[in-house]
């Protein structure tokens, strides 16, 4: 009965802590019935979870600032050819940003949320290449230049000058492993961050080596998942590259996540070892404390935190 009592009581804790913490989560669905990808939002805590994409399409949310959501999706065009867009967290709002064509990649702002780095296909059959887009404007630019190369999953580092992505030399290449890498985009300087344990084969060709990239601004260090003994948890580098280690060690599977803009809070997808459901799950970095928020659908994934705002109004 302590225990029970413990728990319930653990569990209110971190329910009120959720609902104070000035955060939503959006996240993409698999909708089982439409048969296509569809974006929801929710409270902190799991509770009025909704859809606010509503489009027979691939809509797939990879990025917000404040109360602006980003995403990609191929409404309006072929099947899997992305475009960005944004609405706000009621999902109202809905428009194209840009006419640069994306590749199904992490994106990143920086500047107040003016600006973005993206990985796009700046021209015929030019594919896998960091672009920056005016998101005032829609106006682009490419930064990388090597057509040969995969890059992917950008993210800004804090300072807006450098940005950590996902790399390899031959995009066509399924023998060579995805790192992480930081360019710095005035200098043109470049780094490897991180180097896949050469004495483990468990990972296939198509598996995260390193996955996508997400600063944690609280304790200053990038994360990224990563496939290693047949299972994947989060692991962490420094900006510098010079200290690495695991960060989670859950019995579960833990892939996309996202960090809050305090860095007090993780969102991550977590999943079986078949890999035959995904949830989302929010962690309290200060307390380690964990809460499986959704449970309506078998894939539900790439948490997103998004800011609360007065005019943004989940209806209940």
């Amino acid at each position: 009965m302590r225990k029970l009592l413990s728990l319930a009581l653990a569990t209110i804790v971190f329910t009120v802590a959720a609902q104070k913490s000035g955060y939503k989560i959006a996240y993409n669905v698999y909708d089982s019935v439409q048969k296509d990808y569809e974006i929801y939002i929710t409270e902190m805590d799991g509770s009025h979870p909704r859809n606010i994409s509503n489009r027979k399409a691939v809509d797939w949310v990879y990025e917000a600032y404040a109360d602006k959501i980003f995403f990609i999706s191929d409404r309006d065009t072929c099947s899997r050819c992305f475009f960005l867009y944004q609405m706000d967290a009621n999902g109202h709002d809905v428009k194209q940003v840009s006419s640069l064509v994306l590749e199904d990649s992490w994106q990143s702002t920086r500047n107040n949320g003016t600006e973005m780095i993206v990985s796009g296909r700046p021209g015929k059959n030019i594919r896998s290449q960091l672009c920056l887009v005016d998101l005032t404007t829609g106006n682009w630019r490419q930064v990388t230049h090597d057509t040969a190369a995969y890059h992917n999953d950008p993210q800004f580092l804090p300072n807006g000058k450098e940005v950590v992505f996902r790399y390899k030399k031959n995009r066509r290449n399924r023998n060579e492993k995805a790192e992480l890498w930081k360019l710095n985009l005035e200098t043109g300087a470049t780094q490897q961050l991180t180097w896949y344990p050469a004495s483990d084969t468990t990972a296939e060709w198509h598996s995260y080596h390193a996955g996508p990239p997400r600063y944690q601004p609280k304790d200053n260090f990038i994360s990224y998942q990563s496939l290693q003994q047949s299972d994947y948890h989060l692991y962490a580098v420094t900006p510098d590259g010079k200290k690495h280690w695991k960060l989670t060690d859950t019995k579960m599977n833990e892939g996309f996540h996202s960090w809050s803009g305090d860095g007090k809070w993780l969102a991550f997808d977590g999943f079986d070892r078949a890999q035959s459901e995904y949830h989302i799950y929010v962690m309290n970095w200060d307390t380690k404390e964990i809460m499986q928020i959704t449970n309506k659908w078998k894939t539900e994934l790439s948490p997103v935190f998004v800011e609360v705002r007065d005019k943004i109004n989940i209806i209940k």
